[in-house]
């Protein structure tokens, strides 16, 4: 569970700093052009990278209840890369996709690992 719980927070950590990151530099135009859409897809992705965070937490003493909180998560993330891809895809930033590929098999790879060794 190591694996898992310190990938999490990489990874949820990551999410916040770039969301500041994008905010403080002003580099979300969406913010003028689609200001409700970016709103809700802003607060997903910290919610999920908050989720993250607490899968860091959660593994640290594993119960039945946090496991399926845990999975839970990893689903978040994974809906959360898929659907941020398609705007870099849009683009044609194949650096982003890249990364976007990198998270989902991260996202997978935690879902059956912590299945795995849960059961």
């Amino acid at each position: 569970m190591k694996f898992v719980r310190i990938s999490s927070l990489i990874i949820g950590l990551s999410m916040i700093s770039q969301w500041i990151f994008f905010l403080l530099t002003k580099n979300v135009p969406e913010i003028k052009t689609a200001p409700i859409s970016i709103s809700f897809h802003i607060t997903i992705e910290i919610i999920t990278a908050i989720m993250l965070l607490l899968v860091f937490h959660l593994l640290k003493h594993p119960k039945r209840w946090k496991i399926y909180i845990c999975i839970y998560t990893q689903g978040m993330l994974a809906y959360t890369v898929v659907n941020s891809a398609g705007y870099f895809a849009q683009s044609g930033d194949w650096i982003f996709l890249f990364m976007f590929a990198i998270l989902l098999f991260f996202s997978i790879f935690n879902t059956i690992r912590i299945t795995k060794e849960t059961h």
